[in-house]
């Protein structure tokens, strides 16, 4: 497959990234008017074409970790598995059962290499699914801890500062970590072992793109879903998710930061009471979570089989 056509879908992965992920950033800024959307688009496009070229471990273990993908196998498995991540995403969105990209690029670059008879190292999937399946649950309990100290400290104006230090931390914290998937798959489909500063900003504008389109559903997302989201809320699920993500980022694995918001959110509610928590909903978020990496791997790996069977 030709490196045109491998850098187009990974540019389009990137604008569905900034679709799917820049609303769940903004999800918790919209209870507190210190930061306009426009304004938080524009941090975390700052913070998506800056932190990799600081530290990319979380890229690298995209593309070295999961499933080899050198010369023109890698590449034929690089878009079954971009393809299949898209395709189970939106399958899920239309479904209303809102999904990591994170989890179904993971999922298809796994099941695409064992499709295709790449060699897939079994200690890292499962590393990266322990983490995975930790950030969420450490989301919550650190929101616990947090909300009980911003009741103490943080009123007023001090609330919306601490929103900003919030805001900025989460959006550090994706930039370290889960926003690596886009820098990713460039650096695949050039064969690159570190993302340049111009695939960075590319990157940075085509999430920029996704964001922006993303922004009239922002509303409707987290926030509303899983518990009725207070500014206090808001604060603490930025705070909670931006420290669980940013440790996970420090040993290189990759987590989805839609779902440790979630965990965060969920842990706020719980602080409350567990009445509070709109358990239907948040259970329907799960199940998606759940069918999303296995549908994805799955189906990444018929479709390798296929399309390897008729090449071969």
């Amino acid at each position: 497959m030709s490196v045109v056509a491998l850098s187009s879908l990974a540019g389009l992965f990137a604008v569905v990234t900034g679709v799917n992920d820049g609303g769940a950033l903004l999800a918790t800024s919209l209870k507190v008017s210190s930061i306009p959307p426009l304004s938080g688009v524009l941090v975390m496009m700052v913070m998506v074409a800056l932190v990799p070229l600081l530290t990319h471990r979380v890229a690298t273990t995209f593309t070295t970790r999961l499933a080899g993908a050198d010369g023109p196998s890698g590449q034929a498995t690089l878009a079954v598995a971009m393809l299949s991540a898209l395709t189970v995403v939106a399958v899920l969105n239309n479904r209303g059962l809102p999904t990591s990209l994170t989890l179904a690029i993971m999922g298809a670059l796994t099941g695409a290499g064992l499709g295709w008879g790449l060699p897939v190292s079994g200690g890292a999937v499962l590393f990266v699914l322990v983490v995975a399946l930790a950030a969420p649950i450490v989301g919550a309990l650190l929101a616990i801890v947090v909300r009980r100290w911003l009741i103490r400290w943080a009123h007023g104006r001090k609330l919306r500062q601490w929103h900003r230090a919030g805001f900025t931390l989460q959006c550090l914290a994706y930039a370290a970590n889960d926003g690596q998937k886009m820098p990713a798959v460039f650096m695949l489909a050039l064969g690159l072992y570190a993302p340049p500063l111009s695939i960075c900003l590319i990157v940075a504008a085509l999430f920029g793109i996704g964001a922006l389109y993303g922004l009239p559903r922002a509303g409707r997302m987290l926030s509303r879903t899983i518990i009725a989201s207070r500014p206090l809320d808001g604060v603490t699920a930025e705070l909670a998710s931006g420290a669980a993500v940013i440790g996970c980022a420090a040993i290189g694995a990759p987590v989805s930061m839609t779902q440790t918001i979630a965990g965060a959110l969920i842990g706020a509610g719980m602080a409350k009471g567990a009445g509070r928590v709109r358990w239907h909903s948040a259970t329907r978020i799960a199940l998606a979570w759940a069918l999303t990496l296995p549908a994805s791997g799955l189906l990444a790996a018929a479709a390798a089989l296929i399309i390897r069977g008729v090449i071969v």
